[in-house]
């Protein structure tokens, strides 16, 4: 009898652990990926490549530095630069989406975004924006209504994504996890297939985003594509995340790097 209100104890502590396990669930394992090139692709090695995507078929780039910040279009099998304006030499471009016929391109440091009409790449709006720019990308339309009715999503080189609609007001935002811990430097980001595949800024490292929680269920290891004794003191780290929807429905994916000279279509497995 006398172990009696340790027993009872340890029974109401057993149910008290259950209950916190069932409020707070065992986060997935996050899947490793490899990937595999295809094909491998000229590119502009003097583009600084801040956004990289595709639109109806069409390459969209838009480039930074102070100077050389860019917006273009562009024949991803020849690397060629097809449409091309300048931005303002103060201005340092960042990424860039299009959204509802729209082209939007944030800048660094200038707490303000542009719109362009994606055809003829004509300035047709300036927006102000609350952060500094970094990745952009846009959210398909079919998935809007379960993000508050966001457009497009945005990061700031925190370990936070935004959820911005048209005017780029902030509707919510989540913060980004691997394994519990907060992943800061997210960069270029990229919709695909319901996720956000996202490149940490100054690694090789892409990681696979829930949306909706913002845990990383994915991630991929991609100094394989260029490794470091094969670059050159002018290249510069990775970032450049596009997908491109075939006529056959497949999605094929394109990486590449800042003042790099190749870009790469690859194929992910996982490990």
């Amino acid at each position: 009898m006398a172990h009696r209100p340790m027993i009872m104890m340890m029974r109401r502590l057993s149910v008290f652990i259950a209950s916190i396990a069932l409020c707070y669930p065992i986060s997935a394992a996050v899947k490793d990926y490899v990937l595999k090139v295809q094909e491998k692709y000229p590119h502009d090695g003097s583009a600084y490549t801040q956004g990289l995507f595709f639109h109806d078929g069409t390459m969209y780039e838009s480039t930074g530095q102070y100077g050389q910040s860019s917006v273009r279009i562009v024949d991803y099998s020849t690397g060629k630069v097809v449409k091309s304006v300048r931005m303002a030499a103060r201005h340092f471009g960042e990424g860039s989406c299009i959204v509802d016929g729209k082209l939007y391109v944030l800048t660094w440091k200038n707490k303000m975004a542009f719109i362009y009409d994606p055809a003829t790449l004509k300035c047709l709006k300036t927006l102000s924006y609350p952060r500094d720019g970094w990745g952009l990308t846009g959210i398909p339309e079919d998935s809007r209504k379960d993000f508050a009715g966001a457009v497009m999503v945005a990061s700031d080189g925190s370990s936070s994504i935004y959820f911005l609609d048209r005017k780029l007001s902030t509707l919510k935002s989540v913060t980004v996890k691997l394994n519990g811990r907060p992943m800061r430097l997210l960069n270029e980001l990229e919709w695909i297939d319901g996720k956000i595949w996202a490149n940490v800024y100054t690694t090789d490292l892409i990681l696979i985003i829930d949306p909706a929680t913002g845990n990383v269920i994915g991630k991929m290891d991609c100094s394989s594509l260029i490794p470091q004794d094969k670059r050159t003191p002018s290249m510069d780290v990775l970032n450049g995340i596009a997908v491109r929807h075939t006529d056959k429905g497949e999605d094929e994916i394109f990486l590449t790097g800042k003042n790099w000279p190749w870009m790469f279509r690859v194929s992910v497995s996982e490990r």
